[in-house]
């Protein structure tokens, strides 16, 4: 039986994998799906209520909600995938090292991923953040940078298992370079437990964006983000409730979605979970 087929008998992770699926979708074909937009303001559609012309209402310049938090759906993807692809470049390389070579670099690293473990990571990004412009880009890559620990102990693990194994020690007999084998018979072998990770990480920068463009200094504005719409919620609570739950609820289901997922994937791949 394939890992798909597994995963398909898995009723929650399949309800993640549509939600998923759907963000995908909404995010490529946003310029057909989107009625408006996004930033085309209407002066006579000032914080106007959900009506047919407007779905899910206006915001305070009059701009459709429904067309920005489509086009939202493109940042929280790019968001998500650049900012966990950056934490697991960085965890796996160190990870495989520390596992791999052990002894005093397993020390030197792992006591590094120690040092980086004491900060709080929200505080530590505001902290970079506040230093640099809150571009996408900067805040990506800042994401990525400071969520990477948790996946450099899980392939650190994985490689003190792998490098007792058979055909490890017969690449090293043979001679092979340590990276080598590293990269040939280590990362194809330990990655697995990596997939659900990533997959964990995309909901975790997600929620992380979202959080700071609500503070502000993530996303800018005329540039769409669920989280800069709910700031604009914040302040209007009381008359336009719906810039505040609409886009709530859009990162709610999204970041449950890849959650549910990610546990799939994590008992199809894990056989000690499979023989339960």
């Amino acid at each position: 039986m394939t890992v798909f087929s597994r995963l398909l008998q898995n009723r929650l992770a399949v309800a993640g994998l549509v939600v998923v699926s759907i963000l995908f979708f909404v995010a490529i074909f946003a310029p057909v799906l989107s009625p408006y937009d996004p930033g085309a303001i209407d002066a006579n559609e000032i914080l106007s209520q959900p009506t047919s012309a407007h779905w899910l209402g206006t915001d305070g310049l009059g701009r459709d909600v429904l067309s920005r938090m489509i086009f939202g759906a493109r940042v929280s993807l790019l968001v998500g995938f650049v900012s966990a692809g950056v934490a697991c470049f960085i965890g796996v390389i160190l990870g495989a090292v520390s596992g791999y070579f052990g002894g005093f670099t397993d020390t030197v690293i792992m006591r590094f991923v120690d040092v980086m473990l004491c900060f709080p990571s929200f505080f530590l990004i505001l902290a970079v953040i506040a230093y640099l412009d809150p571009s996408i880009w900067n805040i990506m890559i800042v994401i990525g940078i400071t969520s990477w620990m948790g996946i450099c102990r899980l392939v650190r693990a994985e490689f003190l298992s792998l490098r007792e194994r058979e055909f490890m020690v017969a690449a090293e007999s043979l001679g092979v370079k340590p990276f080598a084998i590293i990269l040939r018979h280590g990362l194809p072998n330990g990655l697995a437990p990596v997939f659900v990770a990533f997959i964990l990480g995309v909901a975790g920068a997600i929620l992380t964006e979202s959080a700071l463009s609500f503070l502000g200094i993530g996303v800018q504005p005329p540039d769409p983000s669920w989280g800069n719409i709910l700031t604009e919620g914040k302040s209007t609570i009381e008359v336009a409730w719906w810039l505040s739950v609409y886009p709530g609820v859009a990162i709610l289901i999204t970041v449950l979605g890849y959650n549910l997922l990610g546990e799939g994937l994590r008992d199809v791949l894990d056989p000690r979970l499979r023989e339960r």
